[in-house]
């Protein structure tokens, strides 16, 4: 499995950035986004990427987007990654789909950051090639990729997927598929803690992201990974956590809540626990 044509599903952060490291590995790539306007936004995006990257000595930006096509549904290709919002009946919708248009030999990947891999596995006729291929935000930036099995998931499967990721400059890790897998369930309830702490009034948003990054040497503070995330994400991820491990310490914060309630989502909405111009 070479996967010289990848389909990516979903054309925001995540995916506009799976793509740009897909193409610069010199494959293929289809991006389809329902949502209009989404492909041209992702596209510009990822131009806005490159022409950095480019500055610090990467690669020909023109290059990379030329190996990129807008396309308005899903099409045949070597590989499906998709990566819309974490909603388990929108992602098992996608992949009934791509098990009936995608070839018999293609993989579907999902770069879900919680939903069990098991159950989109579950949606098709080809359970053995589904797995998951979680990426980290930024895309283009950060090497690691959590390689996700559901109990379906072969061998060989896993096995060409984790050799892609390398392929691709990241650094892959296996997980079994359990809510969360390994990223989230720790990543999450630290900031779930850091909103509660906020909540609380222990200390305010700045103090605490200070906190962590120089007690902890973290690049960034949970509070501003929230809004980098997206609130609404955070949220939804705690919930399958909540849900699919059947322990209260997993129901989110209140106020994490509220904010997303109040549309207050991060970056993407210009605030969240901080404020964007």
């Amino acid at each position: 499995m070479d996967f010289a044509h990848v389909l990516v599903v979903g054309a925001g952060q995540m995916g506009s950035g799976i793509a740009q490291v897909v193409a610069a590995s010199g494959r293929r790539v289809s991006l389809h986004d329902a949502a209009p306007g989404a492909t041209d936004r992702g596209l510009a995006a990822m131009r806005k990427s490159l022409e950095r990257l480019a500055e610090k000595g990467g690669g020909d930006p023109e290059e990379t987007i030329a190996r990129v096509s807008a396309v308005e549904d899903l099409i045949p290709a070597d590989l499906l990654i998709e990566a819309v919002v974490e909603d388990a009946s929108v992602k098992e919708e996608i992949f009934r789909r791509a098990d009936e248009i995608l070839p018999g030999a293609a993989v579907l990947a999902s770069n879900t950051s919680s939903i069990p891999i098991t159950s989109l596995a579950a949606a098709t006729q080809r359970p053995d090639r589904v797995i998951g291929m979680h990426f980290f935000n930024p895309v283009p930036v950060l090497k690691l990729v959590e390689v996700i099995r559901a109990v379906q998931t072969s061998d060989e499967t896993a096995a060409a997927i984790t050799k892609l990721a390398e392929d691709l400059g990241k650094v892959p890790a296996q997980a079994n598929d359990s809510p969360g897998f390994v990223s989230n369930r720790i990543l999450m309830p630290f900031i779930n803690e850091a909103a509660y702490a906020l909540m609380e009034g222990v200390a305010e948003p700045e103090a605490i992201d200070t906190i962590a990054k120089l007690g902890f040497a973290h690049p960034m503070g949970p509070l501003a990974l929230a809004d980098l995330i997206g609130l609404d994400t955070c949220v939804a991820i705690m919930e399958v956590l909540h849900q699919g491990l059947g322990n209260p310490k997993y129901a989110p914060c209140p106020l994490l809540r509220q904010y997303v309630q109040a549309g207050r989502l991060g970056r993407k909405s210009g605030q969240g626990f901080y404020e964007y111009g």
